[in-house]
């Protein structure tokens, strides 16, 4: 079975979790029937820094998901993240060879809007198409059959650090495993938890992990901006660690169980216990002073997400509000906050358009990895899809193993 072209796997390296996930195609649509989700080892801010570290994290998350599903894991989609990952807006313009635009006017067109110089220690993650116009006419996904003389594509290009791709596969590769494409996190994750109405009517996903919170802007059906904080759960956890003195894995438990991002939700007259450093013995503490301790650093992280939204130029444009997605966004009170500091609706994004485990799709947490499965089964061989899924660019596979070749 897992050379079965139905099965399409997941693989969402993350810094404080690495999530694999199992679906398979059918004519009733995409069924989760594995998972595997293991703490991460040798990953900060959403870069590798330790190979070993992670190679042995991905070997435990993905033999977990085997022994679900009953037959061994070959070939994974994999997400990419981290600070090393910028995103831009192009354009290119040609003159429509025939009067008539046909695929190859298309290829031109988006030839032409990717012509930009790079970076020598960059590579083209993603090419995005947004938009074509042709002659005055703007606002058209699929231009193929329109006449006219002009064609200019719009396109959103993402770039990432090529060591980063590199390490990536050479870490997957070492499982035994092979990568069939690589995705960016934030773009899997609004395949799995945005619906098209949002798209089309503007909404910001906002991709809350433990190292990073990846942002990305939809409106008229595309991506229009990407932007990646270094700012991240962990942060959150450090800061409970530090303000009522408790060692860091103490303090995450708290976080999840007892945490709350907005103070005034809370009962001043509640206490919790907390376990001391040491071996000192467990003390009381308010849990009015722990959410205290919480809300200056979320609300750090909504006004720089406020930033990145004015910088967009779609702050005004996005009717369908926020979604929070990831691990932290089960952190409570975090939409009533960041309705309180984005003045837009917030929502918490849970995985759509998949069927099978409850436990995945009832979880933000396997958003990537449900959104890498989604972005597997929709793969386009010819490297175009004006609806910006599936493969996004032609010969992905020869430059997948160019970046291995590379590392050997």
């Amino acid at each position: 079975m897992s050379k079965n072209p139905n099965i399409i796997v997941g693989l969402d390296i993350g810094t404080t979790k690495i999530c694999t996930v199992v679906g398979e195609v059918s004519h009733d649509g995409i069924k989760i029937i594995g998972c595997g989700l293991q703490p991460s080892r040798g990953i900060k801010k959403g870069s590798i820094i330790n190979i070993d570290s992670t190679v042995e994290s991905i070997k435990k998350a993905v033999e977990e998901a085997e022994g679900r599903v009953g037959f061994n894991i070959r070939t994974v989609v994999t997400g990419i993240a981290g600070s090393h990952i910028k995103g831009f807006n192009s354009n290119g313009v040609i003159a429509i060879k025939d009067k008539e635009v046909k695929k190859g006017d298309v290829r031109r067109a988006m030839d032409a809007a990717k012509s930009v110089v790079i970076p020598m220690d960059r590579e083209v993650i993603h090419i995005l198409p947004q938009e074509f116009v042709v002659d005055d006419q703007d606002g058209i996904k699929d231009p193929l059959g329109l006449s006219g003389g002009r064609l200019e594509a719009r396109v959103h290009i993402v770039t990432g650090s090529v060591t980063s791709a590199q390490n990536i596969i050479r870490c997957t590769n070492r499982t035994g495993l092979n990568v069939k494409d690589i995705v960016l996190q934030q773009l899997a994750s609004g395949e799995s938890v945005l619906t098209d109405d949002e798209k089309e009517l503007g909404v910001v996903l906002i991709d809350i992990g433990g190292g990073t919170t990846d942002i990305a802007v939809f409106s008229k059906g595309s991506i229009r901006y990407t932007a990646v904080l270094a700012l991240g759960g962990d942060q959150i956890t450090s800061d409970i660690a530090i303000g009522i003195r408790t060692p860091l894995s103490c303090a995450e438990e708290i976080k999840k169980s007892h945490g709350c991002a907005f103070a005034s939700l809370v009962d001043s007259k509640e206490h919790i216990e907390v376990p001391s450093i040491g071996e000192n013995r467990p003390r009381p503490i308010s849990r009015k002073m722990l959410c205290q301790i919480i809300q200056p650093r979320v609300e750090e992280m909504l006004n720089l997400i406020q930033k990145e939204l004015l910088k967009s130029g779609y702050r005004e444009f996005l009717a369908a509000g926020a979604v929070l997605t990831g691990g932290t966004a089960l952190l409570k009170g975090i939409p009533e906050l960041g309705e309180q500091i984005l003045h837009i609706p917030v929502r918490i994004g849970y995985p759509q358009g998949v069927d099978g485990l409850t436990e995945v799709i009832q979880n933000p947490v396997y958003s990537t990895g449900v959104g890498l499965v989604l972005f597997g089964s929709r793969e386009k061989p010819n490297g175009f899809n004006g609806n910006g899924g599936g493969k996004i660019f032609s010969k992905f596979g020869e430059k997948i193993k160019k970046w291995f070749e590379e590392v050997i």
